[in-house]
């Protein structure tokens, strides 16, 4: 896979935040938005932001840790098109395109999951559970975490160095709480309109959350 980490073993910055987007894109922002919509939306979207904070972090030390166990040099310069990594890039990109054709063909029919909807009633507990099992679950999210774990593993690098990926990551999941706590009469009023649209819409952003890890892959 090609280098996302800088030459002192730390993650670029301006290479964090793509992959950090990609992880909150989909369902996994409108569960963020829900949750602000919610009777007690601080509490849930704290205990969904820690749920986050946590999965993330295991996430990447459990990759970072099966690609210690395969070993960093056995995925290839990334100048080698033959390389084991550029292989697994190119794997990945056929079935993000593969993903992107089926939401734009299904689109009339598809419908944001069931438990989604459920958010709506959900107390801390429900939401902390949701943001930890969504980030470790979600295909999106465990195909970043992989190549944050290769990229950790092949630069030789320690959890320390994935530290501001994950608070990124965290910081995107708090958006639309932050919007809620800054501008809060006009947030009440347009989050809903924003639930509403993504829940409609949310074949486009699946397809969005797709192109912008292809790009992150071949970049």
């Amino acid at each position: 896979m090609s280098s996302r980490l800088g030459p002192t073993g730390g993650i670029v910055s301006l290479q964090v935040l793509p992959l950090a987007i990609t992880m909150m894109a989909g369902p996994q922002i409108m569960a963020a938005i829900i949750l602000v919509t919610t009777s007690k939306p601080v509490r849930v979207s704290l205990a969904f932001l820690l749920g986050v904070l946590v999965a993330v972090s295991v996430g990447v030390t459990i990759t970072r840790g099966i690609f210690s166990l395969i070993g960093g040099d056995s995925l290839g310069e990334s100048s080698d098109n033959g390389s084991a990594g550029k292989i697994i890039q190119y794997v990945l990109v056929a079935l993000l395109i593969a993903a992107m054709l089926r939401n734009y063909l299904t689109r009339a029919t598809v419908e944001p999951p069931k438990w989604l909807g459920a958010l709506m009633n959900a107390g801390p507990r429900r939401a902390l559970k949701t943001g930890f099992l969504m980030i470790l679950l979600m295909p999106s999210d465990v195909m970043v975490m992989l190549t944050v774990g290769a990229n950790l593993e092949q630069n030789h690098a320690g959890f320390g160095s994935a530290v501001v990926f994950i608070l990124a990551t965290v910081l995107i999941a708090a958006l639309p709480l932050l919007a809620l706590l800054l501008f809060h009469h006009r947030a009440t009023r347009a989050m809903p309109a924003v639930r509403d649209w993504m829940n409609s819409h949310s074949w486009l952003v699946n397809i969005i959350c797709c192109l912008i890890f292809i790009v992150i892959i071949l970049v």
